[in-house]
């Protein structure tokens, strides 16, 4: 019995002990990258940045400058001057809105030349607006009557209106037609929505209805015998943009454009921008390998590369005119300061 009692009492202490078992990880023992930071790496670094962001920058501005753009700014042009003084009531009026504009080109323009139209002070990122809509109305015709999150644009006269929020209702609805020779230039609006809204966001099955039949309009109209994922103007509307000043491509040109061409342009201006003191421009444009005009993509590279090239040089001085040694123990305070403690 005492021997029993002896040999539990002598049995191994670590398999009660609630110490979790040794390895280096959790003793955090394993081998680390520890770099040391000398003038050499430093100086070959910020080089090394520079060498590259500084051409990328000069290619992306190169690529930026051959874009051609054409901007027009019409939305008091495009009102009679007798009715300037309260453009509101002019556009909210029967009164007929067709207004002429002409475009010159002074640069040649390769096909496709993309028809954007660009709004100004109009905020499609406002919380209330961005959330009324409804997902599955627009996907599924078994969710027609899915309104819950469209409210005020969510039921007139009874009835589901379908697509339903204020981010349909507000569909932008001036157009624009192209002649050049007092020949109709043909703007092919195929394909200028994304793919995947296309498929997956609105359904083939889905038909608008009911749709700007409330007392009070706010843009484009729809045709019902056309399902939502054919709508095209109205998907790339619905993909509300983040900043308040957006463009949306209209539709593309399919041909060039040469130099000193005149383009007339008769368009219908029934959009109102005026409540909000927005501004309407219409926008013809080209393309690069980088996409749009977009200078700020090159000048910021350039700035950051030549800002590492600077620190470069100005470090590069330092370390030749006033070399220290890595790790030096005379530049401590207390080595420094006379009766150091």
């Amino acid at each position: 019995m005492n021997t029993a009692t002896s040999s539990a009492g002598s049995a191994d202490p670590r398999r009660n002990s609630k110490r979790p078992k040794y390895s280096r990880f959790t003793q955090q023992e394993l081998p680390a990258c520890k770099p040391i930071l000398t003038p050499r790496w430093v100086i070959s670094a910020f080089m090394l940045v520079s060498i590259v962001f500084i051409p990328i920058g000069i290619a992306s501005l190169f690529a930026s400058q051959d874009v051609v753009e054409i901007i027009d700014r019409y939305e008091t042009e495009c009102i009679p001057p007798l009715n300037r003084t309260d453009k509101v009531a002019f556009i909210r009026s029967s009164a007929d809105k067709t207004c002429t504009r002409t475009l010159r080109i002074t640069k040649r323009m390769k096909q496709p030349i993309y028809v954007y139209y660009q709004l100004d002070n109009f905020y499609q990122n406002h919380r209330r607006y961005v959330k009324s809509r409804s997902d599955e109305q627009l996907r599924s015709r078994s969710s027609e009557n899915e309104t819950s999150t469209c409210k005020p644009e969510d039921i007139v006269n009874g009835t589901a209106v379908v697509p339903c929020g204020l981010i349909a209702w507000s569909l932008f609805n001036d157009t624009y037609v192209f002649s050049l020779n007092n020949t109709q230039l043909p703007v092919n609006k195929r394909e200028i929505s994304w793919k995947s809204d296309r498929d997956h966001k609105f359904g083939k099955d889905v038909f608008p209805k009911n749709f700007q039949n409330g007392e009070l309009k706010g843009g484009a109209t729809l045709n019902d015998t056309i399902p939502l994922s054919q709508q095209e103007d109205l998907i790339v509307w619905m993909r509300t943009a983040a900043l308040p000043t957006f463009r949306k491509l209209y539709g593309k040109i399919e041909r060039d454009l040469q130099p000193n061409d005149v383009i007339l342009v008769t368009l219908q201006n029934r959009y109102n921008t005026y409540s909000f003191n927005g501004k309407k421009k219409l926008v013809l444009s080209t393309t690069s390998w980088l996409g749009g005009k977009n200078d700020f993509l090159g000048i910021a590279y350039i700035t950051v590369g030549g800002i590492c090239f600077f620190l470069a040089m100005c470090f590069t001085v330092v370390y030749l005119i006033k070399p220290r040694r890595l790790g030096d123990p005379s530049y401590l305070s207390w080595n420094r300061t006379p009766g150091g403690r």
